[in-house]
Parts: C-alpha cells; sequence; structure tokens
C-alpha cells in the first residue's frame, strides 16, 4: 500500500534515482563526461526553486549537483590514489584560490549566519574543483579547449534565440523586455550580458583566425552574430562598459605596451579622480538621462546618479556593504550573508523606488564589496590577488609562446576575464553557474597553457 501510494504522488526521488544512477556511473568512469555536461547545461540550466518553490534551499539544475557529485567523488579519488597533478595543486593561481578559499572558512566560522556561509563555502569549493582543478588537468589536452567554449557556446546561442524570439513579441528596442525575456534561464538582463561578452572575445577569435577551416570559420560568424545580437538586446550598461575596457587590454596586450606607463597612467588618473571628485561627482549630478531604449542615451545614463533607480540602487548598496565594512573591517559578517544584513545599513537619503530589505534584487552589485561587508579586508585583497596572479600567468605565458593558435587562445581568455573583472565593479554573479563555468574555465584555460606548453616546447596544436 505504501509504495502504491509513493508511485501514485509521482515523489521526485523516486523520478530522479535512475538519473543519478546513470550519472553516478558517469562521473565514476568519465570525469570529462560530466565536466562537458556541465558546461553545455550551464546556460540552460533552472533555479530548484521554480520547480519546487517550497524548499528552504536553491541550486541550479542539474549542474549543481552534478558538480557536487564530481566534488566527492574527487576527494574519494584523492584519498584513494594520492595522485593528482602537482603542477596544478601548486600553480601560483592555485596557491591564491587557496588562499581565498581559507579566508573563506575562516569567515564562515566566525560568521553572524555559519549555515548560511558554509552553502556559500561549498558551492565556491565545488565550482573551483569542477571547473578549475579538473578543467585544468582536462586542457592538457589542448583540443578540449575549443570544445569547452563551443559546448556553452552552443547552448547560450539557444538561450540568444529563445529570448530574441520572446523580445519580439513586445518589439526588439523595448528595454523593459529586455529585463524578464531570458527567465528562467538568466535571472535578469544583467547577467545575460556578461556571460556574452564574456564570449565575444572568443567567438571573434574563431570568426578572423587562421587556424580553422573556412567552414567552422564561416559557422563561427554565423555565432558571433548571434552573440553579437544578444548582447545588443541585453541592455547591460555594465557588459557593454566591460568590452570597451577589454578591447583596450587587447591593444596594451598586441602592442606589448609596458607595464611602466599603464601603471602611471592608472595611479594618474586615480590621483585625479580623488583631486577633483567634488567638481566630477557635481558633473555627473548634472545627468539627468535614464536607462532608455535609445541606445546613445542608454550609455549616457550610465554616469547619471542623480534619477537613475538603477545606478542610485548600486550606489544604495555600495554604501551598505562599506558601513558594514566598517562595523566588521576584520571578518565581515560572513561569506553569502550580505542580502540578510544590509537592510538596516541603508539610510532613508540613500534609498530609492526599486529598495528593498529582503535582498530579493541581487546582492551587493559588486564583487569586489560584497566579499569586503561579508568577509572584511582580507576578502577583498584574497580575491584581487586571484586576478593579480591570473593576468600575470597570462601576459607572461602569452609573451612566452611561439605557438599562434595557442597566444591567440590565452589572449582570448584573458580579455574575456577582463570583461568580467571590470563587471564585477558592477554586479557579482560567481555564486551562479552560469558565469562560474566561463569565469573559472577560462582561468583553467591560462593554467593549463601556462604548464603543459613548456611539456611540449611550444609544439603546434595539429
Amino acid at each position: 500500500m505504501n509504495l502504491w501510494f509513493i508511485v501514485q504522488k509521482n515523489l521526485l526521488v523516486i523520478n530522479v534515482l535512475p538519473f543519478v544512477f546513470v550519472l553516478v556511473l558517469l562521473v565514476i568512469f568519465s570525469f570529462d563526461t560530466i565536466i562537458y555536461l556541465v558546461v553545455f547545461f550551464a546556460p540552460l540550466s533552472i533555479p530548484l526553486r521554480d520547480v519546487m518553490p517550497n524548499l528552504g534551499f536553491d541550486m541550479y539544475l542539474p549542474t549543481e549537483p552534478l558538480l557536487f557529485g564530481l566534488l566527492i567523488l574527487f576527494i574519494m579519488k584523492i584519498l584513494h590514489e594520492r595522485n593528482f597533478d602537482k603542477r596544478i595543486l601548486l600553480h601560483p593561481v592555485s596557491l591564491a584560490i587557496y588562499v581565498n578559499l581559507f579566508w573563506i572558512l575562516l569567515t564562515s566560522i566566525t560568521s553572524t549566519m555559519p549555515v548560511v556561509s558554509i552553502k556559500f563555502l561549498l558551492s565556491r569549493v565545488w565550482f573551483i574543483v569542477g571547473l578549475y582543478l579538473l578543467t585544468t588537468k582536462l586542457f592538457s589536452n589542448k583540443k578540449n579547449i575549443e570544445k569547452y567554449v563551443w559546448l556553452y557556446l552552443i547552448s547560450l546561442s539557444i538561450v540568444v534565440i529563445y529570448s530574441t524570439i520572446r523580445h519580439l513579441s513586445y518589439g526588439l528596442w523595448d528595454k523593459q523586455a529586455a529585463h524578464f525575456v531570458v527567465t528562467p534561464f538568466y535571472n535578469d538582463h544583467t547577467s545575460y550580458g556578461a556571460v556574452l561578452a564574456m564570449y565575444l572575445p572568443f567567438v571573434v577569435l574563431f570568426s578572423f583566425n587562421n587556424f580553422l577551416s573556412k567552414r567552422l570559420k564561416l559557422v563561427a560568424f554565423g555565432f558571433l552574430l548571434i552573440v553579437f545580437l544578444g548582447f545588443i538586446l541585453s541592455y547591460a550598461r555594465a557588459a557593454w562598459l566591460s568590452i570597451i575596457v577589454a578591447f583596450g587590454v587587447w591593444v596594451v596586450v598586441k602592442l606589448k605596451i609596458r607595464f611602466k606607463p599603464i601603471f602611471i597612467v592608472s595611479v594618474s588618473v586615480i590621483t585625479l579622480f580623488l583631486l577633483f571628485q567634488s567638481q566630477i561627482l557635481m558633473k555627473l549630478e548634472q545627468n539627468s538621462k535614464q536607462s532608455s531604449a535609445n541606445f546613445m542615451t542608454h550609455i549616457s545614463s550610465m554616469s547619471n546618479i542623480t534619477t537613475d533607480a538603477s545606478n542610485l540602487e548600486r550606489i544604495n548598496r555600495w554604501s551598505c556593504a562599506l558601513r558594514m565594512f566598517a562595523d566588521k573591517p576584520v571578518f565581515g559578517y560572513g561569506p553569502g550573508t550580505y542580502m540578510f544584513k544590509y537592510a538596516p545599513y541603508q539610510l532613508k537619503r540613500d534609498r530609492t523606488i526599486i529598495s528593498t530589505n529582503s535582498g530579493n534584487r541581487g546582492n551587493a552589485h559588486s564583487e569586489y564589496l560584497g566579499p569586503l561587508a561579508e568577509s572584511g579586508a582580507l576578502g577583498l585583497l584574497t580575491f584581487l590577488l586571484i586576478i593579480g596572479v591570473v593576468i600575470y600567468t597570462a601576459v607572461h605565458t602569452y609573451s612566452r609562446l611561439t605557438d599562434k593558435r595557442l597566444k591567440s587562445l590565452v589572449l582570448a581568455a584573458l580579455v574575456s576575464l577582463v570583461t568580467y573583472y571590470v563587471h564585477g565593479f558592477l554586479n557579482n554573479f560567481l555564486d551562479t553557474d552560469k558565469l562560474s563555468v566561463p569565469f573559472w574555465g577560462f582561468t583553467a584555460i591560462i593554467v593549463a597553457l601556462d604548464i603543459y606548453s613548456r611539456d611540449e616546447k611550444n609544439k603546434p596544436v595539429k
């Protein structure tokens, strides 16, 4: 009778058991297959709460269960075989990641909400194990790099086509529609735009290169048109800005401009901003242009800090993060806790028409101020350490390589990551599979080419 009741009620556990069994077998016999499944399904994954809204936790399906399974089996294999490429484990980028993870662990222990912080830590660990450590090993075969990029690109293009068709019913130039036509695959247009910005350098590389056949280049150009269309229709101003900065980085690397003059210019710009910040803010306050479907108006609205609700809400969230940091500068409130703790730090003068106390409209809106509030000064510094070591490794590897194909892949990975480093000033999405797949995967590309190209002494990829 009980068995009949279970079958009749169509319980989720019974339905997913065969699927889980097959996946376990796949993981045991092929880590590579699971990584590829995660990469392909990341753009198409949906939150668990969309399927079971009454659960007390959330994750992206099917990617995060797959990554969690990879984490468990990775730990079991390491304990049993005690064998993993030490060049990956001891690479400077890996060491920087360990430092960051250690600090997240420590601040999870001291967290004001330990359960939330431990969940955040586990999520970060399974992203890093599956999408960085195991993926770097996967890239020992350099042909797998392009396969990794293409798998995400194919499913991302499906999302772009789906979103564009939905957008058509509201009018392609309806900016407000851009916010929701990407659901349920992306929460909003900003994360969608960030991903498209990260993949633009790769589709440009594949479309205009000398190492693919004419047929493949034509296919790549078709994907370039799809991605670029989605990028424009995303109306994601931060993504547009990130592409401009990333192009500047591409120019600097290609022209082999030395670090010293770049450093001097950067310091000069920062100094000038600090000296004339009052005048600059007064000028910005004179800009009353709202975000709009008009391309130029939408661009100019990025500097409107007087009436544009989106910009003002970011300033509100950033201000809260800084006040939280001032209260707990060493350990912070705990990883993942910002959305639960920032509400009392909102000042009445900073609140906007889209302000909320529940944190249901994003977190700190910054990949840098978020860790500052949640894990203190070292939370930010250890994350910046990762970025600094990755950039140094990429530039050094690019300069050392002689194979044009490998040089192009390193440069594309660096430029793609720079789009997110810039985007991180305005939004934060690394707690999702959507952005973690390219972020950690492209980091793995740089590390893998740094390590394994030394083995083959720049032997060309055939």
